[in-house]
């Protein structure tokens, strides 16, 4: 047996598969044709153009090295060498690294690879390898350069200042200073800065101090002076970034729990079978979907404004973000719940409270405590840009050292500690989903 369609339901059915085969082109031809759009509004070849990869590389290399610099002042002729230009990390007088070498008038600066800087009374030269001398002179009161024609795109002159960069570090001469940075891999003074006795010695003598040595200070041990010299560290600041760091996991901690205790019996109001008020479980609702539609970091900027900056803000508006997200899980939950248990503990005879202690908080848990572990462990990382603004936690000491464009690996160092701190709160989170949820 056979079947035809009829004409009218043929030309149906072609049509159909018509219009499917039309709508799969035009879609993908919509999302080009905006692609093209937003590159060309966002004037992506322009952007394209004027990135600086050169001023990226010099960052991405400033966040695993770091650069000390060599300071000539040409009005006083004093010689500085700082690790990353800092009074913190100026080497004190008779203290040198080996590479800088001061006789007389004459410093000498070896970079490395044939590179080598000298000051002197008459200006500053340059020795590059396979390119020749750069040298300065002051003439009325202007740098003044000599250098090998043509000059390359490496060497900028202004009227005032001369810039050199080459792969063994970097160069400039103005009025008012002359100075050289050379880079080192590593993050130098991390243990100990270098007014610290413990500086410069190696692990095995460090060791022997901690256990054997005769001690350095003789009102404390020397593994207790390690650790005070370490936990103090002026370049480093350990112990203001352990605090820190304990001021953001606190602040993610107080605006989570604060969160779910508030929407926990908010969201009874908002559940069809809890709230047979329609008004009423209409208004609740409406008001977790105001406070959970205005994002994170608008009610940090008025929290900020209306209470002033601190942890507590950012503790604050974390609690009431959150506190629209949970009341609305919370209420979803709620009117999933079986009603069969429910009814049988109203069957002995409980009142309402009992019947909601007994027969709906216990079915609700898993969600409650998965929902309030994540949004712990993402808060975490919420707490980071909150802090930022409200000025508590580690978000603080990020934006400082990012706003200061000077020491790349401190915002390194933070950014490690921020990833370390994520991955610990995620590996805590989901032990305790499985101990509390799972029982394993």
């Amino acid at each position: 047996m056979t079947a035809t369609l009829s004409p009218s339901l043929a030309d149906t059915v072609t049509a159909s598969f018509a219009a499917k085969r039309r709508l799969a082109f035009a879609i993908p031809a919509a999302i080009l044709a905006y692609l093209v759009y937003a590159a060309i509004s966002f004037d992506l070849a322009g952007l394209a153009q004027r990135a600086r990869f050169d001023n990226a590389t010099i960052l991405l290399g400033d966040f695993w090295s770091h650069k000390t610099h060599v300071t000539r002042d040409n009005r006083t002729d004093q010689i500085t060498v700082a690790i990353e230009g800092e009074n913190k990390g100026t080497y004190p007088a008779g203290m040198l690294p080996d590479w800088v070498t001061i006789s007389g008038t004459v410093t000498t600066i070896d970079l490395g690879q044939g590179h080598v800087v000298t000051y002197d009374d008459q200006g500053a030269r340059y020795v590059v390898p396979g390119y020749g001398t750069i040298d300065i002179r002051p003439e009325g009161g202007k740098p003044v350069l000599t250098a090998p024609e043509p000059i390359p795109d490496w060497i900028s002159v202004a009227e005032n200042k001369v810039s050199v960069t080459t792969v063994a570090g970097r160069f400039s001469y103005s009025r008012s200073k002359v100075e050289t940075f050379k880079y080192e891999p590593g993050w130098e003074l991390w243990f100990f800065t270098l007014d610290s006795p413990f500086y410069g010695k190696s692990f095995g003598n460090l060791l022997a101090l901690a256990t054997t040595g005769e001690r350095v200070d003789p009102s404390r041990s020397n593994l207790g002076y390690m650790v005070g010299e370490f936990w103090t560290n002026k370049m480093w600041r350990h112990g203001d970034v352990a605090w820190a760091i304990f001021e953001t996991i606190l602040m993610a901690f107080l605006g989570t729990m604060t969160a779910a205790l508030v929407a926990l019996p908010l969201s009874f109001l908002a559940a069809r079978n809890f709230n047979p008020l329609g008004p009423l479980r209409f208004a609740a609702r409406r008001v977790f979907d105001f406070i959970r539609g205005v994002d994170g970091l608008i009610w940090t900027i008025i929290l900020s404004r209306a209470f002033g900056p601190g942890p507590m803000t950012g503790a604050i508006a974390i609690a009431i973000t959150d506190a629209g997200t949970f009341g609305k899980t919370f209420s979803e939950a709620l009117e999933n719940i079986d009603e069969k248990q429910v009814e049988g503990i109203q069957s002995t005879g409980a009142n309402s409270l009992q019947r909601a202690r007994f027969g709906v908080i216990p079915q609700i848990t898993p969600v409650l405590l998965s929902q309030i572990l994540y949004y712990l462990e993402s808060n975490t990382r919420s707490a980071t840009v909150i802090g930022a603004i409200v000025g508590g936690g580690i978000g603080l000491l990020l934006t400082q050292a990012i706003i200061t464009q000077k020491d790349w690996e401190e915002v390194a160092y933070y950014m490690v500690l921020i990833v370390l701190m994520v991955m610990a709160m995620d590996s805590l989170s989901g032990w305790l989903r499985r101990k509390l949820i799972k029982g394993t």
